[in-house]
């Protein structure tokens, strides 16, 4: 593996994306500057032959790949109106049932933590706003 890696390096300075086929610009096991992986270990180990045949086995699955997540998607069904309100709700009581509610004490807590913040903000505009009604009077007369 080592020799390759070094015949790749030694060949040309960079890849180019013409040469990811040829035998400097791809190595056997199908990693190039140009392909990229797929993130399927079978794909990058499938062909261990020539870089050629790992080039065109690369990019065989690729487009069968494409083709078979065009066609997995289900067909858009009319579904009844009232089973996917159903559903639905379903759904939102069991998203809300993964919620941690919090304890009297937390919601004290953060409810204490909002109204001073606010009242902070508040008392903060309505400064900023005081300033700038005198400095335009004091301006304008």
């Amino acid at each position: 593996m080592s020799e390759e890696r070094g015949q790749r390096h030694s060949g040309t300075a960079g890849n180019t994306p013409g040469d990811a086929g040829t035998a400097t610009g791809a190595t056997p096991d199908g990693s190039s500057a140009v392909a990229r992986p797929t993130g399927k270990r079978v794909t990058r180990r499938g062909a261990a032959g020539s870089s050629a045949s790992t080039t065109s086995a690369v990019s065989t699955n690729k487009t069968s790949r494409a083709a078979t997540a065009v066609s997995d998607r289900p067909a858009a069904k009319s579904e009844n109106i009232f089973k996917r309100l159903a559903r639905f709700f379903r759904e939102v009581v069991a998203e809300l049932r993964k919620v941690i509610w919090p304890n009297r004490k937390q919601l004290t807590t953060y409810t204490l933590v909002v109204i001073a913040f606010v009242t902070v903000m508040t008392a903060f505009i309505f400064g900023l706003d005081l300033a700038f009604v005198q400095g335009v009077s004091w301006l304008f007369g």
